[in-house]
């Protein structure tokens, strides 16, 4: 099944504003994400002072990073285009780079308030999967999470016809893999399990490192679809990562199992 994408990327233009698709739906994933996290810190009985405030610094830090991941993996087009890294609205948002940099925040935030860490990053795992999952609706229609082309033997194809769109030119009416379809459904099964997980009787930060391992092997396998610039090992920028993340979350449960006892958490809906 092929399915032809050609929604304009930008909704309307208010003066110098410029409301796209892709910033919809990453404000949509932010209000979940913050909304889903407060019930969580609520249910693990976490009381964190100026909620507000911390949310705010977290999100900030997550838009920093991932443009900036974002920018770094398409180097080249940027230094010819300085200005453009400034349009964090109209898509170019990377993932990874998003996670690093809410993590930042959030070391920084519990370092300042003297909050314990792991507890935060279990709490916050479960809104950011599905942040992620709508944010990528966004990347569906801007183009800008593109997959290679794919003229047999995929199921199901995109087909990109809007010249506003994000990919490359020479991908323009032709039927691609549908990379953002692949992710969301990566995210939605890690978040089923985490979903399920998070009422288990497992040391803090288990739910945050069954994450990085999961997203991390399925995100190392659908990148292959993609047409991204190779770092090193024959590898992209985000399988270069998965790579990392996928170790360091195996080495995290390692240390919060290994001989220690399993403090449980609360398990109230």
């Amino acid at each position: 099944m092929n399915i032809r994408i050609g929604i304009d990327p930008d909704i309307a233009k208010i003066g110098p504003l410029l409301l796209t698709w892709h910033g919809l739906f990453t404000a949509l994933g932010i209000l979940v994400a913050v909304w889903l996290t407060a019930r969580e810190l609520r249910r693990r009985g976490i009381a964190l002072p100026n909620y507000d405030t911390w949310a705010l610094v977290t999100v900030i830090g997550g838009i920093i990073g991932a443009r900036l991941f974002f920018v770094l993996d398409h180097i080249d087009y940027f230094i010819g285009h300085p200005l453009e890294a400034l349009a964090v609205n109209e898509g170019g948002l990377a993932i990874y780079g998003a996670v690093f940099g809410g993590f930042v925040a959030i070391v920084m935030l519990s370092r300042i308030f003297r909050q314990p860490l792991a507890p935060l990053l279990d709490s916050v795992v479960p809104g950011l999967l599905l942040a992620q999952a709508i944010g990528r609706l966004g990347c569906t229609v801007n183009g800008d999470a593109w997959g290679g082309p794919c003229l047999h033997g995929c199921p199901i194809t995109f087909t990109y016809t809007n010249p506003k769109d994000l990919l490359p030119a020479d991908l323009l009416g032709v039927p691609t893999h549908p990379y953002p379809l692949y992710d969301i459904v990566v995210n939605l099964m890690v978040f089923a399990v985490i979903w399920r997980l998070r009422r288990r009787p497992v040391p803090a930060g288990t739910l945050a490192a069954t994450y990085a391992v999961l997203y991390s092997f399925g995100r190392f396998f659908i990148s292959f679809v993609r047409q991204e610039r190779i770092w090193f090992w024959g590898l992209q920028e985000a399988q270069v990562v998965a790579v990392l993340a996928f170790v360091a979350g195996l080495v995290a449960l390692a240390v919060l199992f290994r001989g220690q006892r399993q403090v449980p958490t609360p398990v109230e809906a």
